[in-house]
Parts: structure tokens; sequence; C-alpha cells
């Protein structure tokens, strides 16, 4: 009698419920995929060939196949946790061992290299010192934690409507600590060579001339005992606005400078100085409406120290600095295999490469067949548990079901041996 059948059948059902209770295991397993039991019949096949009447003597695993369908995207509040929405694998490299991997818990060490929970380093290509991606040259990512420096004011762009119905202020001389010298006025702020701010107020007086208005300035409020400016300087003293409430002088394209003497104002910083800066006008209006500043801004800012990430789409992934500044550090690339189910295993999550899988597709994030990347987020598991406990019930009947033939078999035998 044979028992080859039972015994094969008790075996794939075993390595079956073997691949359910690991899938079932795994289902809080960020990046995981399922895998499932193949399963193929035996023959015992002569090299002169075979009958059409074979009875087979059971089954055997032919391979434990892995899914690698998409798992649902959680949100999460690590800005360096990154899902990948489609196809393709993050590029990990542990002292030398490339491997790949669907699990995006990243975290910075202490190193700055951006790494897994095993301590392998996330590759992909580095920015330059302007924020610039070196696509040539693929490496493990170093999110460079160093400031920001802080950039002095180069342009000052400010636009006003100034009222054309004003009439000119009683007092015709000047002086800042007198509101009644002076119609309008409005602040700002701008910055020298080592990111200290500076308040920079502007004063507008109506004269007695149409569409023409006198402009002061004073930087930090420092005045003498005149309320006269004090180490700051304007281009131009007026301001002239044709029929049409324009600016004509100073001109839209001629050059209005501020410049500011930094040892007047703040001598113990140390301040480059003096500091001169472009301040542009031609957004400035005489209508016939109430005082207002429809544009304010500066390109100067302070320092700025690494406080936060953020991933996107296209693997980018840029730093947010406490001065309110961005700064691009790096790009993940992700990898493509054109037979994924020719990866091999390995654990913590990784994959490596072998001559059934091809070698890797290396490419940035949507482009050709690579997916997209969701910061602040992870890919689940791709585990239906519903699915998973059927199969475990399907699974526990059939090795049931095996060992009853074996029983039957052993019954047979036992009265052949009692004739």
């Amino acid at each position: 009698m044979s028992f080859e059948h039972g015994l094969s059948g008790l075996n794939i059902s075993s390595t079956n419920l073997d691949v359910i209770g690991n899938n079932i295991a795994n289902a809080n397993t960020v990046g995981f995929k399922e895998s499932q039991a193949q399963f193929t019949d035996i023959y015992a096949n002569s090299l002169a060939g075979s009958g059409t009447s074979q009875i087979g003597i059971g089954s055997r695993v032919a391979t434990i196949a892995q899914g690698f369908n998409q798992g649902g995207i959680t949100p999460t509040s690590n800005p360096l946790d990154i899902a990948i929405n489609g196809q393709g694998f993050f590029r990990t490299n542990d002292r030398g061992i490339i491997s790949y991997s669907r699990n995006g818990q990243f975290h910075v060490d202490a190193n700055s290299f951006l790494t897994n929970a095993s301590g392998s380093n996330v590759t992909g290509y580095m920015a330059d010192d302007n924020g610039n991606i070196i696509a040539s040259q693929l490496t493990n990512l170093k999110l460079n934690a160093a400031d920001v420096p802080p950039k002095a004011t180069a342009n000052y762009d400010i636009g006003f409507n100034l009222n054309s119905n004003s009439v000119p202020p009683v007092v015709t001389t000047f002086n800042a600590n007198d509101p009644k010298s002076y119609t309008n006025t409005t602040s700002g702020e701008f910055f020298d060579s080592l990111g200290n701010s500076h308040v920079l107020s502007f004063y507008f007086q109506k004269t007695a001339t149409a569409g023409a208005w006198n402009i002061f300035a004073t930087v930090d409020g420092k005045v003498d005992n005149t309320g006269t400016p004090q180490g700051v300087t304007l281009a131009s003293t007026t301001l002239n606005f044709d029929t049409t409430g324009a600016l004509t002088a100073p001109g839209p394209t001629a050059p209005f400078d501020v410049t500011v003497d930094l040892n007047t104002i703040s001598p113990s910083q140390g301040a480059t100085s003096p500091l001169t800066f472009s301040l542009d006008l031609t957004n400035s209006t005489q209508f016939g409406s109430p005082f207002g500043v429809n544009t304010h801004a500066q390109d100067g800012y302070t320092s700025g120290r690494l406080a936060g990430f953020k991933t996107s789409p296209d693997g980018i992934i840029q730093g947010a600095f406490t001065n309110g500044k961005t700064k691009t550090l790096g790009q993940i690339v992700l990898a493509n295999f054109a037979n994924a189910q020719g990866l091999t295993p390995v654990g913590n999550g990784n994959w490596i490469e072998t001559p059934q899988s091809g070698q890797p597709i290396i490419g940035v994030p949507q482009t050709g067949t690579l997916g997209v990347l969701a910061g602040s987020s992870v890919e689940d598991a791709n585990i239906d548990l519903t699915s998973e406990l059927v199969k475990m019930i399907t699974a526990q009947r059939m090795y049931q079901a095996n060992a009853k033939t074996i029983e039957t078999q052993d019954a047979i035998l036992q009265t052949l041996v009692n004739l």
C-alpha cells in the first residue's frame, strides 16, 4: 500500500498553514507583502515514457509566491514616514549590501543620514549648497542640519496708494516725532549681513504742488533731537505722480537706493556697513482713495535652524528652517524589477535581487513605471485578515482529510496482514 499521497498532502497542508500564519502574524507590519503557497501534482514518469492512465503519487509545493499588490496608505505624524503609491521599492545600503523595501519608516541618525529601523542607509541623490539635485551620483542620503546663513536685504519692494485728496500737513518741516509734519506713514523690516532685523519706517508728506510728495525714512527710530532721521539716506526725497495717478519720478526703471549707516544705527552689532539696497516703488499710485499699502516684500532673512522635513511626491526632501525658508536637501530614488516575484526576502522587510528578478531599474518617483511618494504616511500590509482566516480553515480541513487517507490505508493494510 502507498502512503505517499497522504504524506505529501500533510506536508503541503502544513506548509500552507505556515504561510498563512506568517501572513496573519505580519498583518500590522508596514510594507509587508502577502505570500501564497502554490502546489503542483507529482507523477512517476520513466525515461521510456508513460501511459495515459497513470495515478499520481501526491503533490508538492511548487513555490511560495508573493503578492506585490498595493497596500493601504495610512497618514502618520512623522514627516519622515514615506509610503510608495504604485510600483517600486526603496533602495537601502547596509555597509555595501544593497536591499530593497516597501517599508518607509525612516529617521535621521546621529550622523544626519536617513536610515530605516535596521540602520540601513536610504539611497538617493544629494543636493548642492544651492539646493540643486546632483542626479549623476547615487549615494547615501545625508540631510544636512547646518543652519542657513543670513542674507542681507538687497531688494525692497513696497507699493502704496497716496490719497490725492490729502492736504499738506500743518507743520512743513519734517519731524519724525511730530505726526502733524507728515501725511502718512508705514513700516517694514530689512536684514543686515548678520541677520539682524531692522525696522524701516517711511513717512509721506503732501506738498502744495499737485502730484508731488516728500518721502522720508528712519531706521530703528534713530533720529536726532529735532526728529531728523539719522544713519539713513534715500537716493531721492520726492515722489511725483502724473494726472492718471502713475508714479513718474523716480521713474520705474530708475534706481532708487536706500543706504543705511549701520555704524550709526547699531554700532555694537558689527554688521557690514554701509548697507545699500534697491527700493522698488513701481507699484505706487496716487488715486483719490484712502492711503493703503498693497505690496510689501524684501529678500533678506535671518539665520535659520532646521526645524522639520517635507517630502514631495517626486521624492524631493525639503528642510523647513526657523526663519521661514525651505531648502532642498536631497531626493529619494526608487527601484523596480522586471520580475519582482524573483526577489528573495531576507527579513526586516527587505528583499535582495536575484538572477530571476533581473537587475534593478533605478529612477526618481513619478518617472517610468515608478510610483509616487506620500510623505507623513506608511503603506499597510496588503493582508486581508478575513480571507486569511478562511484560508486557514480550508488548510486545516485539508490536513485532516490527508490524515484520514493515511488512516484508511493503515486500516486496509491491517486487514491484509490479518488474512
